[in-house]
């Protein structure tokens, strides 16, 4: 399927590791312009340099830490200058705090709002200008399948996942008029940094080898495996892409099966 990438403007905000890498390299393979922001140069160095050796394209590359206030107009600011617009957002950025309720602070309940939702929502806010005149314009957030079966001991990101899914439903509405789309890709267990660190620590405090750790927690996964950070990326891009351009408000779980709701 041609998913009519060619030249199209495509900022994947956390594109340096796991599914926003996967998503920058899929995009630039399909011939979409990337750009890619993280907060770390060093990474950022290594995902660009990767990019362009697998898709000879090489991605523009923002430094900045989207939990400070003005990053997202840094961001803006800087697209706006190489290439005079968007047509495609992406925000891959979040993460949890493992802890019981009664153990959990305000500073961490505030801290990890920023980084998952506060951080979102300023970044939308700064590029609706310009995606406003983008050609098919699409944004596209990474949540999290526990906003809609929460995990226990991440309360945290339990809540704030399921933030963004209001988010998701609320812009799709207010922006269809402007003919952006707004969607949601929900991940499951997914074999990204933040999954295979935390199987490292968990092998280490247990005496036990990654490979078990990640056994024991595929077992309530239908699919009887975690994902890859690739599988998740080709939803993102289908979303954002104009072969979905009947899809809006849609939160889209890419989870092996695990959250068993209804809805």
């Amino acid at each position: 399927m041609n998913l009519e990438y060619e030249n199209r403007r495509v900022l994947i905000v956390g594109g340096s590791y796991g599914i926003g890498l996967a998503s920058a390299k899929l995009a630039a393979a399909e011939g979409a312009r990337v750009a890619i922001v993280s907060r770390s140069a060093e990474n950022i160095e290594k995902a660009a340099a990767q990019i362009e050796a697998e898709t000879g394209h090489a991605p523009l590359t923002i430094v900045a830490d989207v939990t400070e206030e003005n990053a997202a107009q840094t961001i803006a600011d800087a697209v706006l200058q190489a290439w005079g617009g968007l047509d495609v957002l992406v925000t891959a950025v979040g993460g949890s705090i493992r802890s019981g309720f009664a153990d959990l602070t305000d500073e961490q309940w505030l801290g990890n709002y920023t980084f998952n939702v506060l951080s979102t929502v300023r970044t939308i806010r700064a590029f609706l200008p310009m995606l406003g005149e983008g050609s098919a314009p699409a944004i596209v957030m990474l949540g999290a399948a526990a906003s809609k079966m929460p995990y226990a001991h991440q309360v945290v990101s339990n809540v704030h996942k399921a933030g963004l899914l209001g988010l998701n439903k609320t812009l799709a509405a207010e922006l269809a008029a402007d003919g952006i789309r707004v969607n949601l890709v929900a991940p499951g267990r997914t074999l990204t940094p933040l999954w295979t660190n935390r199987a490292d620590k968990l092998a280490t405090d247990e005496g036990r080898t990654r490979d078990e750790v990640l056994s024991d927690f595929s077992k309530d996964i239908p699919l009887g495996r975690f994902g890859e950070a690739v599988e998740i990326a080709r939803m993102v891009i289908w979303l954002a892409s104009p072969c979905a351009s009947y899809v809006t408000g849609q939160a889209v779980n890419v989870d092996g099966g695990i959250a068993r709701g209804l809805l």
